[in-house]
């Protein structure tokens, strides 16, 4: 698998910006989580940039039609089912690693951003893990993420929830550039 088609792909689905770099971000933290555990990098890093292709074009079945979609296309069965349970409303289990290192950078990533961008240069530089904790328990920031969530996806992969964030942080901050943070 290259990435050129995955990422036209997203392109032809998705044309907000936003969503292109949240896709960027989950996938820089599932290549490097793929390295971590000795994991396929293509693999993990293109189910990250495909997780949510489909949800600008079809928000009320995603994730269920992307993955339909990528089902015919013949992307690996591993890859679309990490995309069908990657959103528990789907109803679909998440049994791999792959699907639950998924689920756990997803959420984190969008809250990392909201981090940023209350930072005085509105850069990944400047979070901290211990202020992303803080900013955590105050429900009135970043409130579309569910700190359950966020909780729920450090305990599934099996990883302390401060060396989540920091771990994340870090895969994020090695594309800041191309996230605009």
């Amino acid at each position: 698998m290259d990435r050129e088609a995955p990422l036209k792909l997203l392109r032809e689905y998705t044309k907000n910006e936003n969503l292109v770099k949240h896709a960027l971000a989950v996938e820089a933290a599932m290549r490097a989580y793929a390295r971590r555990f000795g994991e396929d990098e293509e693999l993990w890093g293109l189910t990250g940039l495909l997780h949510d292709f489909d949800y600008e074009r079809y928000p009320e079945e995603h994730p269920l039609k992307g993955a339909k979609l990528l089902e015919e296309l013949g992307y690996p069965p591993e890859l679309v089912h990490a995309v069908r349970a990657h959103a528990d409303f789907t109803g679909v289990k998440r049994e791999s690693l792959l699907d639950r290192a998924l689920f756990a950078v997803d959420e984190l990533t969008g809250f990392l951003v909201a981090a940023a961008l209350v930072q005085p240069n509105k850069t990944l530089a400047e979070v901290k893990p211990s202020s992303v904790r803080k900013k955590m328990k105050d429900k009135s920031f970043a409130r579309g993420v569910n700190r359950d969530d966020l909780v729920r996806g450090a305990a599934e992969l099996g990883v302390d929830l401060d060396e989540h964030i920091g771990f994340v942080l870090a895969a994020m901050q090695g594309i800041a550039s191309q996230l605009g943070l």
